[in-house]
């Protein structure tokens, strides 16, 4: 696993709560027993932001029921907004500008090596862009970025490309809380909906979440 460190320790009455991003970095905020139930489903289903510290802790999490990890939620909040002029590297220095993206549709997966839904759906994202949909991966690790194509490729990923967004400065711009988040896109560069938390990307669901953007 790239960039571990200890698992943080807490009662089984403590949860985190979805970090604030701020420029640079993420402070966890510890809520009570209060909270509980509401935030139980975002644990199983989806990671918290991790901090700035080079060696990022691996989020604690309860044991999820089978599938529950893929059990997110669609958002249509930010429908049509623009297409972010980013530009991203990989770990060979090559640069993809997201605004080249225009004129086919588009899903950007922010994910991260130590976040278990992340993982968990990243096979039916490989399926899904060997299927013919741009499918852009973009990593959140900051302690070894330059380790997630092995990370991929032991896994036998293929089809999808190890992005980096190592200062999650793509993160702070779309104001992303929880991992994974996916944004699809259309063919002008205008937001159809963003995916919080894992999914089965290779289920009929999907199919007609695609054909939105057509």
């Amino acid at each position: 696993m790239i960039a571990e460190g200890p698992a943080l320790n807490r009662p089984p009455h403590i949860v985190l709560e979805p970090r604030v991003l701020s420029s640079r970095s993420l402070k966890p905020v510890v809520l009570g027993y209060a909270v509980l139930l509401a935030a139980g489903a975002l644990l199983i289903t989806a990671c918290d932001r991790q901090t700035a510290d080079p060696a990022q802790p691996q989020v604690s999490e309860r044991p999820a029921a089978k599938g529950a990890e893929l059990a997110g939620t669609l958002d249509r909040t930010h429908k049509g907004s623009q297409l972010p002029d980013f530009t991203l590297k990989d770990p060979s220095g090559k640069e993809l500008r997201l605004q080249s993206l225009k004129g086919q549709p588009v899903l950007i997966n922010l994910w991260a090596t130590w976040c278990a839904p992340c993982v968990a759906e990243l096979p039916t994202l490989d399926k899904l862009a060997g299927d013919g949909t741009r499918v852009i991966t973009v990593s959140q690790d900051m302690g070894q970025p330059e380790k997630v194509g092995a990370f991929l490729k032991s896994r036998g990923l293929s089809r999808i490309e190890p992005w980096l967004d190592p200062e999650n400065d793509l993160a702070v711009q779309y104001a992303v809380q929880t991992l994974p988040t996916t944004i699809y896109y259309d063919r002008t560069g205008r937001e159809v909906w963003r995916f919080i938390g894992g999914h089965d990307w290779g289920n009929a669901e999907t199919a007609k979440m695609l054909a939105e953007a057509e």
